[in-house]
């Protein structure tokens, strides 16, 4: 799972995917709501073995939701398929009906700190849910 911020700027994918390509289709699909945002990846970049890339989220992300991520190619439409603007003739007269699919996962939404290492978790009720550890009973009266 991807863990990802509420920031409008661009945030940074590092990824193992499928198959290796710079340029691609990524959708997003929100859980809560099933409205699906593609986006269009050219500048994909092939360090050691991941795949990386930055990417700004218009609409942001929402704290809280999770998301279906999804890098994909499709050979159905001709300007998602990035390997005919090349002209790859190899390619003009092959019958294609589904996509390659490069990449799936999970994107959950938070601006909270997690940092395992460090024993930083989520914490679903932060800031909601206070705890008390009362060393003193005489704190606590009935009237």
């Amino acid at each position: 799972m991807i863990v990802f911020s509420t920031s409008a700027l661009a945030q940074a994918f590092k990824v193992i995917p499928r198959k290796y390509e710079a340029e691609f289709t990524m959708s997003i699909t929100d859980d809560s709501t099933n409205i699906t945002v593609f986006y269009d990846i050219t500048t994909g970049t092939t360090i050691g073995n991941f795949l990386t890339f930055n990417q700004a989220f218009n609409p942001v992300l929402v704290e809280g939701h999770f998301y279906d991520l999804r890098f994909f190619t499709d050979f159905n439409f001709w300007n998602t398929n990035y390997q005919l603007w090349e002209n790859d003739n190899s390619l003009w007269n092959v019958n294609r009906t589904t996509d390659v699919t490069l990449f799936r996962d999970r994107i959950f939404c938070t601006d909270q700190t997690i940092n395992q290492a460090e024993d930083q978790y989520y914490d679903l009720n932060l800031d909601i849910y206070k705890t008390f550890n009362a060393t003193d009973q005489n704190q606590y009266k009935v009237f």
